[in-house]
């Protein structure tokens, strides 16, 4: 497992034109291109030197996974420990899955709002560095080798994640936000959205799609990948969605919006891939929905998504003693405000068709340590959310 990130470049101006060509005024779906042949990639995209290398005029990533795990653990051989989090099995009366599919799902932190916008005020300027920042996330991405990636304010995509995880094998989509504002940072790498990556070997990509969502019929900023993949140890498809939905206090009445669009963008593509009878909702192909919702589990989006008739749950419930409760927390920062600790970040899955086998914990209080987050520990002021499933026998 390993870590990795990029150095900011200029360009953003251009970058932003030519992206935000792919989302147009409408929240419907827009096709995805396979990613080695997207259009939208800047032709003069600066790859990170650290990670990436020219040969014979195309780039390369080094692909062992430990080696590169290496390198990052090496780069940042001065860091104080890492969080020790412990990936907590679960024993519901069913066998464990053999081959488990593992999900992460992580708001990585842009790194322009990071320096910019932000304003985490416990957090020294070092920390935030993107030569320091790069290694943790990929170190953190490594260290748990997930199948499926979902990450949100993603603003390093062509330079270093594409690239990178590529050479890992894995296959991705990115989707920016029409009006990033990241684009206000001066120096910026341009726009930040959502990313979605799954490892080819695992899973075969069937169809994929961004939504840019809508409230009462309204374009928005937020932004949504969906993906259907068809796994190749079972056959089974698979519906995966990542999501990032409208930030801070006042917006709640958007948040449901967006999440009910979301909601019904999700019913709509599970009744395209599946045979169920006409207007009614089709569980059959399982739905994976990755995000941060900005919502803490009292809000009206999370109970939109928990009484959805897509037959959804929230996986970080299997955590808690009583199975029902969301963590204390999956955020924790301090900013000239104040200091906010809350529950904002979810995985969602399909409980009729998926099986929840492991959950990844939390860091205890003691080791996100009095600064909060981001740190020189740990480069987000979200942590990853990390979980194992496995199909349900059919019946």
């Amino acid at each position: 497992m390993e870590t990795m990130v990029c150095p900011m470049g200029g360009g953003a101006t251009r970058l932003y034109r030519t992206l935000t060509q792919t989302l147009s005024s409408t929240s419907s779906p827009l096709p995805l291109p396979p990613s080695h042949l997207d259009p939208h990639q800047p032709a003069n995209t600066n790859l990170d030197p650290d990670f990436c290398q020219e040969q014979t005029g195309s780039p390369l990533c080094r692909p062992d996974p430990v080696d590169l795990l290496r390198q990052c653990q090496e780069a940042l051989r001065d860091r104080p420990a890492r969080f020790h989090r412990k990936l907590i099995c679960l024993s519901d009366g069913d066998s464990t899955s053999s081959s488990p599919i593992r999900v992460m799902q992580w708001n990585i932190l842009a790194q322009a709002l990071g320096e910019g916008l932000d304003s985490f005020v416990q957090c020294p300027l070092e920390a935030l560095s993107w030569s320091r920042r790069k290694y943790l996330i990929l170190e953190e991405i490594l260290t748990y080798r997930p199948h499926i990636l979902c990450l949100q304010e993603v603003d390093h995509y062509y330079d270093t994640f594409q690239p990178v995880l590529a050479g890992l094998g894995y296959s991705s989509h990115f989707c920016p936000k029409p009006w990033s504002p990241c684009l206000d940072v001066e120096g910026n790498n341009g726009p930040d959205g959502c990313a979605l990556f799954f490892d080819q070997s695992r899973f075969e990509l069937l169809d994929s799609v961004n939504i840019r969502l809508s409230a009462i019929r309204i374009p928005t900023n937020q932004v949504a990948v969906v993906t259907t993949l068809r796994c190749r140890t079972t056959g089974r498809c698979l519906c995966v969605a990542v999501t990032h939905l409208k930030a801070r206090s006042g917006w709640e009445w958007l948040r449901s919006a967006q999440g009910s669009d979301l909601l019904r963008h999700l019913q709509n593509l599970v009744q395209k891939h599946s045979s169920g009878p006409a207007g009614e909702p089709n569980t059959d192909i399982p739905l994976l929905i990755c995000g941060d919702f900005n919502a803490v589990p009292t809000e009206e989006v999370y109970r939109r998504f928990a009484t959805s008739p897509l037959g959804l749950d929230s996986a970080y419930k299997k955590l808690s003693q009583d199975g029902l409760t969301e963590p204390e927390y999956t955020t924790w920062k301090i900013r000239p405000t104040g200091e906010c600790c809350s529950t904002l970040d979810y995985i969602w899955y399909s409980q009729d068709t998926l099986r929840v086998d492991a959950v990844l914990d939390m860091p205890t209080e003691e080791e996100i340590g009095p600064n909060r987050l981001p740190s020189f520990s740990y480069p987000s002021d979200h942590l990853s959310l990390v979980c194992d499933f496995s199909f349900k026998e059919k019946d």
